[in-house]
């Protein structure tokens, strides 16, 4: 199996597993676009932990054998896009990248898919796809520009240099970097973290940042409150936003019932 899933209280793994690059074709892209709908799709589960088998390389993106045997380079990756959460739009729950290693091409195109980020302090990070005659439109060239200054995402974009854990975090594309024994462990603890809090709450802010990334702030108010955020209005009218400042008031842990 090139993916396997388990899941650690109500945090769903992830992993990768196909030595010795964890390369991703079709097959792989479509087993974990169904590691992430089960993440969807279960009330019980409210985190994803992305992540790869090894110590040496999370993923060197698409696989290049399963191209040169045929694998069209504009084939169906299925309704997630390439690796699964590309293009999954709908996901609703968030999902950690816990980069083992070397992330490239694709691999790197999946870490940005994800909303945080751990890093073995080993890891590396590149876009090689320029140096293959290729363009990394699996959400590379649309998600780097936003996420660092310009001339750094265009000469990443331009040469395929490769970004350092410890220089990926001083730019902000990775929220902790650790050493590799402890990857795991730093990914489970912030997902716990996050299973803390209510879930439709986190389910609102995913949805809030994700409609309003294009807006200024008064767009970005006119936009929470137009109604049509399904998420954010569940939140507003729920008990679990009731259950909050009750159990806050009375000094104790809230309980949740997503709902």
């Amino acid at each position: 199996m090139p993916v396997r899933t388990h899941t650690v209280g109500r945090t769903l793994v992830v992993t990768i597993d196909r030595p010795p690059v964890n390369a991703i074709d079709v097959a792989t892209s479509m087993a974990l676009y169904e590691a992430f709908r089960r993440l969807r799709d279960d009330d019980e589960l409210r985190v994803g932990i992305v992540t790869a088998a090894g110590d040496r390389v999370f993923s060197a993106g698409w696989d290049l054998k399963a191209a040169a045997a045929g694998e069209s380079i504009e084939a169906d990756h299925g309704p997630g896009g390439f690796a699964g959460l590309t293009e999954f739009t709908d996901l609703g729950k968030p999902v950690i990248a816990a980069v083992n290693g070397l992330a490239l091409g694709g691999g790197f195109e999946l870490v940005l898919a994800a909303d945080l980020v751990v890093a073995a302090d080993h890891a590396e990070f590149a876009l090689t796809e320029v140096t293959l005659g290729l363009v990394a439109d699996a959400g590379g060239v649309l998600r780097l520009p936003k996420r660092l200054p310009r001339a750094i995402a265009l000469e990443c974009l331009l040469t395929g240099r490769r970004l350092t854990a410890a220089e990926a975090a001083t730019l902000g594309l990775v929220n902790q970097v650790v050493p590799g024994r402890q990857l795991a462990r730093a990914a489970l603890c912030l997902a716990e973290s996050i299973c803390a809090a209510a879930p439709l709450a986190v389910r609102a802010v995913l949805e809030i940042v994700r409609e309003t990334e294009c807006a200024d702030v008064y767009q970005g108010f006119e936009i929470m409150r137009s109604g049509r955020l399904a998420a954010y209005r569940a939140m507003l009218d729920s008990a679990d936003a009731r259950e909050g400042p009750r159990a806050f008031a009375e000094r104790r842990i809230p309980v949740w019932q997503g709902r």
